[in-house]
């Protein structure tokens, strides 16, 4: 027995002994971010808006409490989410738009892929207000990162597991 508990002591005492976590607050300058939307289908554009939502709030508020112009966002669109901002769909996609005139009201530029607005067979006027549509996502894409953006792209996964089962 005494050999038992002078095991276990010692097994005991050369257990690594975890500290917790702790919070930095990174010093976060203004941001100047290009985001790449490209989806798969035009219902995931409430999430990808999410995303824009995640940069901007903790830089609006404090500690760094940088107002909206300060911040230079640019949205470069041209995968199927581009349905979201036809003049004619906005019924459909009353929320998204809302969300994006919003984000629009703020300073972030919602820009549309000329090119593969005409292989929607949309023009200029078929948009909404807010919305640049510009030669070609690529090359505005490349553009702004040449011109210090940094580049986001969005990843939006449908969830299949449940954050409880996995926590």
């Amino acid at each position: 027995m005494k050999t038992f508990l002078a095991a276990l002591l010692v097994l005991t005492i050369s257990l690594p002994v975890h500290g917790e976590g702790k919070f930095v607050q990174t010093p976060y300058k203004p941001a100047k971010v290009v985001f790449d939307f490209f989806l798969d289908d035009p219902n995931k554009m409430a999430s990808a808006l999410y995303w824009i939502r995640s940069l901007m709030n903790p830089l609006l508020d404090a500690p760094y409490g940088y107002p909206p112009e300060e911040l230079s966002i640019k949205v470069v669109i041209h995968g199927t989410e581009i349905v979201t901002v036809a003049k004619k769909n906005e019924k459909k996609y009353r929320e998204v738009v809302e969300r994006m005139r919003y984000y629009a009201d703020l300073g972030v530029e919602f820009k549309v892929c000329g090119q593969a607005s005409e292989d929607y067979g949309y023009t200029v006027k078929d948009y909404q207000d807010f919305i640049q549509v510009v030669p070609n996502a690529y090359t505005e894409l490349a553009h702004w990162q040449q011109e210090g953006y940094a580049l986001i792209t969005p990843q939006i996964y449908v969830k299949r597991i449940p954050i409880e089962k996995i926590r």
